[in-house]
């Protein structure tokens, strides 16, 4: 018998009992609906994340000043004075793996524009920031280095920023009071959302030069970090062993003492956000699996109910010619049918999860061709193994006491 012929009779034997086997295919449905819907949802979780990092800079390092401990206590970082303006210009010129360097600063302030204030972070840095960051503007353009050179009054605002100070009034060339000095407002930075490494919205900031934040605001004229862009991901593992070197060196650090520095490498960060990402994705992929588990059990169950139903079927088969390997083979491929006709409706239940699950609860959800052939492919699976079992005892029954079955 061919097996053309084979997956028709399965498929007349399925239609009889239509019912039945829609309940069966159900666990079939949802196991495979969950599994994409599940993998799609820590697919995109992992994505997003390594965006977000991705988003922070390009091959970027973060150099920044080290702890100290007074009367036990430890200060935090960026406590240390010892970092400085020339400490960037000797990484660039020492260190090879590197590309680009901004020094920065950091403060707080309250910013008053009209009748509004909000409280937001100050950075001093240089136009290079900007680049280092991958941040471009939605409004306007950063300030320049000649308006380092001469301490100029300007800023360019975040979004969050623009936001609550503004609101729908043009901001470019608009005049604010940042701790109640005058900055004009050059320009309007792109929104980046939450940095995934430090948890904190990107956009909350406004971005002053270096000189004017030291001179003006702080009074500090040490540096409190270094953004370094190396000239590739791989290169900033070395990059960031020839900084840590450079600056022990200049620093004067003894060998075994403590740095008072750190080197933050944004390439761990996303090494570490994707195995996290993929270890999310396996566990939601092993839970939903749960369900296909359960749908397997469920066409065994089935099967073995239509074998014994079927018996005296089986012994007419048998008595005019068929094997034990056709009998076998038709209640293994009914077993498959089930599976991948749900199967099949499960790929669209998952993918309609999915779009359910971006539009109501706004999460990232991203499902790969992949995840769908490794559904289909997984559930076909799950009917060879859960149908071998049931084709085995049909094909094992005794012809003549199958015939003589009530």
């Amino acid at each position: 018998m061919d097996l053309l012929a084979i997956i028709r009779i399965a498929m007349r034997a399925l239609s009889r009992n239509k019912m039945r086997s829609i309940l069966t295919m159900l666990g079939i449905i949802i196991g495979v609906g969950a599994v994409i819907a599940m993998l799609g949802v820590g697919q995109g979780a992992r994505q997003t994340m390594q965006e977000q990092i991705q988003a922070m800079g390009s091959n970027m390092l973060f150099v920044g000043a080290g702890t100290v401990t007074r009367s036990g206590m430890h200060m935090g970082w960026g406590s240390t004075k010892s970092l400085v303006y020339d400490d960037m210009l000797a990484i660039l010129r020492e260190c090879p793996a590197a590309h680009a360097a901004a020094p920065g600063s950091s403060s707080n302030g309250q910013v008053v524009f009209g009748n509004d204030n909000w409280a937001t972070r100050l950075n001093g840095t240089e136009p290079q920031y900007f680049d280092i960051r991958n941040w471009p503007f939605q409004e306007g353009s950063g300030f320049t280095q000649d308006d380092v050179i001469m301490a100029a009054n300007v800023a360019a605002i975040g979004e969050t920023v623009r936001k609550n100070l503004f609101g729908a009034t043009d901001p470019i060339g608009q005049t604010l009071r940042i701790n109640n000095l005058p900055f004009r407002v050059t320009g309007v930075l792109a929104p980046k959302g939450t940095s995934a490494a430090m948890s904190d919205d990107q956009d909350d900031i406004i971005l002053i030069p270096l000189t004017t934040l030291q001179k003006k605001v702080t009074g500090q004229p040490w540096l409190r970090w270094i953004m370094v862009s190396a000239i590739s991901r791989e290169a900033s593992y070395a990059a960031q062993k020839q900084i840590t070197l450079l600056l022990r060196d200049r620093h004067h650090i003894r060998p075994g003492a403590d740095d008072d520095f750190f080197v933050r490498n944004l390439a761990d960060m996303a090494d570490v956000a994707d195995e996290a990402g993929r270890v999310m994705t396996l566990l939601l992929a092993s839970i939903a699996s749960v369900s296909l588990i359960v749908g397997g059990i469920g066409i065994m169950n089935i099967m073995l109910v239509s074998v014994t139903e079927r018996t005296r079927e089986i012994g007419l088969r048998m008595a005019i010619g068929a094997t034990e390997a056709n009998v076998q083979q038709q209640f293994l491929i009914e077993a498959v049918v089930l599976s991948l006709m749900g199967g099949t409706i499960g790929i669209l239940f998952g993918l309609g999860a999915s779009y359910v699950i971006t539009q109501t609860l706004g999460w990232p959800v991203l499902v790969s061709p992949i995840v769908i052939v490794i559904a289909v492919l997984f559930s076909m699976a799950v009917g060879v193994f859960f149908g071998f079992y049931p084709a085995r005892k049909a094909a094992q029954l005794d012809p003549i006491e199958a015939l003589r079955y009530e």
